[in-house]
């Protein structure tokens, strides 16, 4: 029995056979450095494990192809040339899963791999950047610190560094990445986008299902999204120019711009907000700003609009009817005869149904006018 579990310990964890070689060590100032290449073979799926930048090529080559610089500092040279003659790589089997290990200490490994396809790569690295491409299913990434770049990704996707920009091409999954300062880049995503930053800018021009964005300062810019859209941001503009559902947003300190969607959900500290083309429900609020509302569609549903300090200008479409409840310190300037307004106490109150009446339209005014316009 004990027999047949090595065995069965020998066949889950192979050693690689792989033709290795080094270029000789350089020295300078007590900073030594060394090339370290060769190829082994490659299972279906990669994982690795390194110290420093790492670079992915997927669907590059038959076999596994690295090549590995080596470099560290020390006190001496002599003592830099021990350390980098006992370094090594190492390439292991488990399963349909090749390892490669570079491993960390005092020395900094920058790797650069070229592989066939893969059906998984995990990229795991303490410090350093990594860039990946080429990779026929999903794709981990997780650096303790600097930017990450992928493209060509067929499957899920999930990023995540300490602090560096995180720039996506095409991704044929969902995307979930994270990163603790930097900015976030998406070209293309098929599945939902989970992007979140503690301070930069979030930009994704195409998504396939729901957008969920959050930054701790920093704009949020959100192209076309198949789905609904959340936007969080501690203070920058946010823009989202299309969303197949509603879009909720919380602003800190910036301004909101929504120019499509099924329905808007905005509370904004300070800032203007300027919704166009909204099919369904708004409530929409903002402490100090002006907000400028586009109505659209048969599908409105009961709708809040208000401000502390600004003016409120709402364009309602012959075709579509909305029973009007508004009322502001200043005045009201209506192009509808049928409302009618009136003043009560300190307060211009106008109230009534509009093409034909429908669902509550409340509009709220501290320091503005309120415009109600004919589109």
């Amino acid at each position: 029995m004990l027999r047949s579990a090595l065995f069965s310990a020998l066949a889950l964890l192979t050693l690689l056979p792989f033709a290795g070689a080094q270029r000789g060590l350089t020295c300078k100032d007590g900073k030594c450095e060394k090339v370290i290449y060769g190829t082994a073979p490659a299972g279906s799926r990669l994982r690795v494990n390194a110290h420093g930048p790492v670079t992915l090529e997927g669907g590059a080559s038959p076999n596994l192809l690295y090549t590995v610089t080596v470099s560290v500092s020390a006190r001496s040279e002599a003592e830099a040339r021990r350390w980098l003659q006992q370094y090594a790589v190492r390439v292991v089997a488990q399963g349909s899963t090749t390892v490669f290990t570079a491993p960390g200490g005092p020395v900094m490994a920058a790797v650069s791999l070229k592989t066939p396809r893969m059906s998984g790569v995990e990229i795991s690295t303490s410090d350093g950047a990594v860039e990946a491409s080429g990779v026929d299913g999903p794709l981990e990434v997780d650096s303790g610190a600097g930017p990450l770049t992928v493209d060509g990704v067929r499957g899920d996707c999930k990023l995540v560094t300490g602090g560096g920009d995180v720039r996506v091409g095409q991704i044929g999954g969902a995307l979930h990445c994270s990163t603790g300062a930097g900015h976030i880049t998406v070209k293309t995503v098929r599945g939902e986008a989970v992007l979140e930053t503690n301070g930069g800018d979030i930009v994704a021009n195409q998504t396939g299902g729901r957008v969920h964005a959050t930054t701790g300062g920093g704009g949020v810019h959100i192209g076309t999204a198949g789905g609904p859209v959340s936007a969080t941001s501690g203070g920058g503009e946010i823009i989202v120019e299309k969303a197949n559902g509603i879009v909720t947003v919380r602003n800190m300190a910036g301004p909101v711009q929504v120019w499509s969607s099924a329905g808007v959900r905005c509370d904004s500290g300070s800032g203007g907000i300027h919704v166009t083309n909204v099919s369904g429900p708004m409530r929409v609020s903002t402490s100090a700003g002006s907000i400028l509302a586009n109505l659209l569609g048969s599908r409105l549903g009961d709708s809040y609009l208000a401000t502390g300090n600004g003016d409120i200008t709402v364009l309602i479409p012959s075709n579509v009817g909305v029973m009007v409840q508004a009322r502001d310190n200043l005045r009201i300037v209506s192009e509808f005869r049928e409302l009618a307004i009136r003043r009560q106490g300190p307060q211009v109150i106008a109230e009534g149904p509009l093409n034909g009446g429908g669902p509550l339209l409340q509009i709220s005014g501290m320091g503005g006018t309120i415009f109600l316009k004919r589109q």
